[in-house]
């Protein structure tokens, strides 16, 4: 009786093979989240689903938006995962995602998921403008506290001000969005030519201006919220100031991509990234998450902050980037720092 026996054996063996196989899948994904959030996030999502890898490709928003594009043909990502609703805006009209209704998606905020009976992209979290403004540096220079946008083109600040370049950074672009929205088209691009007299440069990462003012490169930086709290917890100089006109935004999200070769993991991927367990970790990072009732309050940053972002039209910054990042390009890309 020992070829039942051995055939048990080889059966045995195929399983733990296949076992195998299944361990080794893995997720290629694409993201602009910040280097200190995606470890967390992956050992999160990794610990729940053991049978899948993440293999992250990680750039700013408008590169990795870019190269997305580029790929259509032959795509590489199998999942784009925390990078800008405006720009997954833009693929979704390539016809370049799969729609799929993560479980749970019912719980989340609808403002934050694509509105289609099935959404091709579902909410993270809220990323905003902040100002970090290096009091050391400020004192130093006799400079005052810019409490408005139209504080910022004063004649005082040249030189002193560093910004995200919108055509690699999605918060410098919903900054532009968000001038063009505020003021209006024609008087917006007035607003940012008097502004860019007082710009030293325009960085390709959004968190960049801040870690700049932070360091006392420069008094002044233009970034996001995360970002900014972040380093002033870590015991930066700066004060973090939101103009009251009202602050720009985006919003991080996660969509599967309609070629991928591993489609059940991708959905896995994506279940997870609309989960309650998901959405505690997203809320470490930022003040308004999808899911609702999670976040908590920081205290460097308003209780109401929700309530002071502009009522941008993600779907109009999505139809207009195009023509927007040409006409930004070609007035101000001097000053912007060399790529390597």
């Amino acid at each position: 009786m020992l070829f039942p026996r051995l055939m048990a054996g080889v059966v045995a063996g195929l399983v733990a093979v296949a076992g195998t196989a299944r361990a080794d899948t893995t997720l290629t994904v694409y993201t602009a989240l910040e280097a200190d959030q995606i470890k967390t996030y992956q050992a999160a999502f990794e610990a729940a689903h053991p049978d899948i890898r993440i293999k992250w490709v990680r750039d700013s928003n408008g590169v990795i938006t870019a190269r997305l594009l580029a790929e259509k043909a032959a795509p590489q990502a199998d999942v784009v995962m925390g990078v800008a609703a405006s720009s997954l805006l833009l693929l979704q009209s390539e016809g370049m995602l799969q729609p799929y209704a993560p479980r749970g998606v019912e719980k989340l905020n609808r403002a934050y998921v694509d509105p289609a009976a099935v959404p091709s992209w579902v909410g993270m979290d809220v990323w905003g403008a902040a100002i970090c403004f290096n009091t050391v540096e400020a004192a130093r220079q006799g400079l005052p506290v810019p409490r408005r946008w139209a504080d910022l083109v004063r004649p005082e600040y040249r030189g002193k001000i560093v910004m995200p370049n919108p055509a690699s950074s999605g918060t410098g672009y919903f900054y532009v969005t968000a001038w063009l929205s505020l003021f209006g088209e024609k008087a917006g691009w007035e607003y940012m030519d008097r502004l860019h007299a007082n710009i030293a440069q325009y960085s390709h990462s959004g968190s960049k201006p801040c870690k700049q003012a932070a360091a006392g490169e420069f008094p002044i930086g233009l970034a996001f919220e995360y970002r900014a709290a972040r380093l002033k917890q870590e015991g930066a100089p700066i004060d973090i100031i939101f103009p009251q006109e009202g602050l720009g935004w985006d919003l991080e999200a996660t969509v599967i991509l309609k070629d991928t070769r591993h489609l059940a993991a991708a959905q896995a991927l994506a279940d997870w990234s609309a989960s309650r367990a998901a959405n505690e970790l997203y809320a470490r990072n930022f003040a308004v998450v999808a899911y609702p009732g999670v976040a908590g309050h920081n205290p460097l940053i308003p209780p109401d902050y929700e309530k002071r972002l502009l009522r941008q039209d993600l779907k109009w910054s999505a139809a207009n980037r195009e023509r927007i990042l040409a006409e930004w390009t070609r007035r101000y890309d001097g000053k912007s720092e060399a790529r390597h």
